[in-house]
């Protein structure tokens, strides 16, 4: 798979406050194919004092035995050699950064050829909700991203929010602004992951509609044979 990398330090005056932030050293910016962006990857220092990656992550409902939250990652690398590739890539970016004092790049190839990808959707509806689904995208098998919402805007049309996270800033009316974690960075790229996950996520649900459908036939008929058994007289 063909990406670039983009890391930088992160200044004493820089640092943030909460999770993690004594530990923040820098971020890096991972770019496939020059169509699709993940930001907010961190670049962390464990108490030996040996770097290493995190994903961007988001707060799940889920707690774990003492009652935590459980974070899981928005994107990761889904096969050991890729993660492996990868984040030794993001440390030696980060690395140069450091001794250049300014954001560094690094290349795993040149070329920039739209990535292939695919898509799985689940369906689902939520009372109060306009989401209608959630999708995963799969860069070449070796690079998911979780969590793209489909929502169903105005007059039954639907279109695809990509994961984010809630910033500092508020707009206008006070409402806190949300960034993109992971996004599409080319029309083309985007028109055709969209309309991919739109017709995955069509399909998805034809194919549960069916199964729902018959599920019912089969528990009708179930039903009905049980009442001709119970109205039969013992002869």
């Amino acid at each position: 798979m063909k990406y670039s990398i983009r890391a930088n330090e992160i200044k004493d005056n820089e640092k943030q406050q909460g999770e993690n932030a004594s530990h923040l050293r820098g971020f890096a910016t991972l770019i496939i194919g020059d169509h699709f962006k993940i930001s907010n990857i961190a670049i962390l220092e464990s108490n030996e004092g040996k770097l290493f990656v995190s994903m961007p992550r988001y707060k799940s409902s889920d707690k774990d035995e003492k009652g935590a939250n459980v974070y899981k990652d928005v994107c990761n690398p889904i096969t050991k050699e890729f993660r492996e590739e990868l984040y030794e890539n993001i440390l030696e970016a980060f690395e140069k950064a450091k001794c250049a004092d300014k954001t560094e790049e690094v290349k795993s190839q040149e070329g920039t050829e739209m990535p292939s990808f695919s898509v799985s959707v689940t369906p689902f509806e939520r009372e109060g909700s306009n989401i209608r689904g959630l999708a995963r995208i799969y860069f070449e098998d070796c690079f998911i991203v979780n969590n793209v919402s489909i929502l169903q805007g105005k007059e039954e049309s639907l279109f695809i929010a990509m994961p984010s996270y809630r910033t500092k800033q508020v707009d206008e009316n006070q409402k806190p602004v949300y960034q993109d974690v992971c996004y599409p960075i080319t029309k083309e790229f985007r028109e055709k992951l969209y309309v991919e996950i739109v017709n995955e996520y069509e399909q998805a649900k034809e194919k549960n509609q069916n199964q729902t459908r018959e599920n019912a036939e089969k528990q009708a008929e179930s039903t009905e044979k049980q009442q001709e058994k119970e109205a039969t007289p013992f002869r």
